[in-house]
């Protein structure tokens, strides 16, 4: 099986770690990198090591035609959040004229389409969704609790980079008897985006450490989604994240008292029973640690307890299993590929 694929917005740090892997994709084939942005530059320019890899140049507007000639026609979203929801039923319509709609896959990096009611999605991004009506045609891929759904989605909304590290610690805990969990995540710069802002300029960030939207990150309400259908009951969780001196990584945090019958030996083997199919969930001793995991689509979680108090800790790269590694994840399971292809790579450290 070949795939070809599309991917909008590829100018930006997700859309660079996605190219990077869809050239080692043993069932990639044809590319069309699109950026509105750098129409016509060669790739290279925003993504100095694809050079030698991928010569092209940007495209301006994706070639649906072109698109159309494949058997696996793949688009992927990396653009920013609500730029999809405003286009979304342009580009079904496209695809219609184009006779690709009932086949392409859709794979959205963005927050637009990660819940299911226009309410909530107010809420948590402050605005009014342009097309809620599609909400329904996704299906949100937490790989490790949805595989299935994700093996007949052509619409998939991927989780976003704080709530993946999230949803790892958090769902072994759905059907337990926890009250309230204590959440803190700090993240690299690179999760806002490339275009330069004030919180993630270097002389800014480097040498400082703080939180920001403490209580009230949008990431809530898809965590929030997720524990609910995994079944979850009054389950409060209270979420601050942190900016860290980093460009890449997130490192999370969960605190809360321990489930009756429960001690520390039977919450680590709870955790390591949970994720014992998934492919890239592995587990440290101690401590996991962000510097492993950079480059790759691992998510490295440990498991401590004393006395009735219970931390669960999570490290992941926030571009590659908080982004486009997980993409590629869900891509594979949609075509019914193995979920590892294009990505068994190991973390580089140091």
């Amino acid at each position: 099986m070949v795939f070809d694929s599309v991917v909008i917005g590829a100018g930006g740090y997700g859309g660079g770690e996605l190219l990077r892997l869809l050239m080692g994709h043993p069932n990639s084939g044809s590319i069309q990198a699109v950026s509105r942005s750098q129409g016509g530059k060669p790739v290279y320019t925003a993504h100095p090591g694809l050079k030698g890899f991928m010569d092209q140049a940007f495209h301006e507007a994706p070639d649906w035609a072109e698109l159309a000639k494949s058997e696996h026609p793949v688009v992927f979203s990396a653009q920013a959040h609500g730029d999809l929801a405003q286009q979304l039923p342009d580009l079904e319509a496209a695809w219609a004229k184009a006779g690709i709609q009932d086949r392409v896959i859709l794979v959205d990096f963005s927050g637009d389409f990660r819940l299911d009611d226009a309410g909530v999605f107010e809420k948590a991004y402050g605005k009014t969704h342009p097309c809620p009506e599609y909400f329904s045609k996704f299906v949100y891929a937490c790989p490790e609790v949805n595989r299935e759904a994700i093996r007949s989605a052509k619409r998939i909304a991927n989780p976003g980079c704080f709530a993946t590290a999230l949803n790892l610690a958090l769902l072994p805990l759905a059907k337990l008897e926890v009250s309230f969990v204590a959440v803190s995540a700090a993240t690299g710069s690179s999760g806002s985006g490339v275009k330069p802002q004030s919180g993630t300029h270097h002389p800014e960030r480097a040498q400082d450490y703080k939180a920001y939207k403490v209580l009230k990150h949008q990431h809530c309400s898809e965590v929030s989604r997720i524990l609910a259908d995994q079944g979850a009951k009054d389950f409060n969780f209270a979420f601050v994240p942190h900016s860290a001196p980093m460009v890449r990584g997130i490192f999370a945090t969960v605190q809360f008292e321990l489930p009756q019958g429960f001690d520390a030996h039977r919450l680590r083997e709870h955790y390591q029973a949970f994720y014992k199919d998934a492919a890239f969930v592995r587990f440290a001793q101690e401590s996991p640690r962000v510097a492993p995991v950079l480059g790759s689509n691992m998510a490295e979680l440990a498991v401590q307890a004393d006395g009735r108090s219970a931390v669960v800790m999570v490290a992941i790269d926030n571009l590659m299993k908080g982004m486009a590694g997980q993409a590629l994840q869900n891509l594979n399971l949609a075509l019914g590929l193995d979920e590892r292809a294009g990505l068994k790579i190991a973390g580089r450290c140091p």
